[in-house]
């Protein structure tokens, strides 16, 4: 019996290196050069894969197989394999792959929202901004929305909101000037900058997004208590500390202003607002 047992065991082991081989095989494009995974060749993967696919097929196994597909251009192969897996964010990200692969960008859109895939997202919805801020907005909308629904991090939800505000403004500077729609863009703008702030309180790059907007409406209370907030997280930020500035500068308070731009430019005298504020003062 120990003899049976010690034949099983060594079976077993074999095979998990053969598979281990296999993986190593079909992912040799990300090995370095003369290492094991670059001497064996792929086809011996896909043989692997093959029989576990017909012996156990387990979700890996699909995986790596549709990867492999998709790696190959083998598209029907690719949504073959991942159409076999249960309901997931690895199928729809496989599914977005092949749709995008043929083409088929209203569809791969939808699959990556639903993956999601925020990355692949966010480069479409910029690449639409050119034509179309407005589109774009929309489009990061319903990714902020999904992230949001799935419980995801914060800060995630939080960078959403914050591209939203750009997007935004990106709207309201093509808008008719002065007129109800472009002011509409840049109080929504506020409002999801101001969200972004909510959602992810330590992060100072947002509290001075949301302070210059503010701050751009005309709300210098609220751009005051932001720029605050944002030199609350950093007490080094350049831009919180001339922020402060711009704002004593606009309420009729130069002394003030100058204290802050000397501040300021102690920090970090390459600061963008630093030298707005210096353009103010001369």
């Amino acid at each position: 019996m120990r003899w049976v047992a010690g034949a099983v065991v060594v079976v077993f082991l074999l095979a998990l290196a053969k598979v281990q081989v296999a993986s190593d095989s079909l992912t040799a494009s990300a090995a370095a050069a003369g290492t094991l995974p670059t001497r064996v060749p792929p086809s011996f993967g896909r043989l692997v894969y093959s029989w576990l696919d017909r012996l156990a097929p387990a979700p890996y196994v699909e995986t790596t197989l549709a990867q492999d597909a998709l790696a190959r251009g083998d598209l029907y192969a690719a949504q073959r394999y991942a159409l076999r897996l249960p309901a997931s964010g690895v199928r729809d990200e496989l599914l977005a792959r092949v749709a995008e692969r043929r083409g088929q960008r209203r569809l791969a859109l939808e699959y990556f929202l639903a993956a999601p895939d925020a990355a692949a997202i966010e480069d479409t919805a910029e690449l639409l901004a050119a034509r179309d801020p407005a589109a774009a907005y929309r489009l990061e909308s319903l990714l902020e929305t999904r992230l949001a629904l799935l419980g995801t991090h914060p800060d995630a939800v939080a960078e959403a909101r914050w591209r939203m505000g750009r997007f935004a403004n990106r709207a309201a500077w093509i808008a008719v000037p002065g007129s109800p729609a472009q002011f509409a863009w840049l109080r929504r703008a506020l409002r999801d900058f101001e969200a972004a702030v909510a959602l992810s309180p330590l992060s100072e790059r947002y509290a001075i997004e949301a302070a210059n907007q503010a701050d751009l409406l005309a709300d210098r209370k609220r751009a005051a208590a932001l720029f605050t907030q944002a030199l609350a997280i950093d007490p080094a930020s350049a831009d919180a500390v001339a922020g402060l500035g711009v704002i004593a500068f606009q309420s009729g308070d130069r002394a003030a202003a100058g204290r802050y731009l000397n501040r300021a430019r102690a920090l970090d005298p390459q600061s963008l607002m630093v030298r707005a504020l210096e353009r103010d003062l001369r």
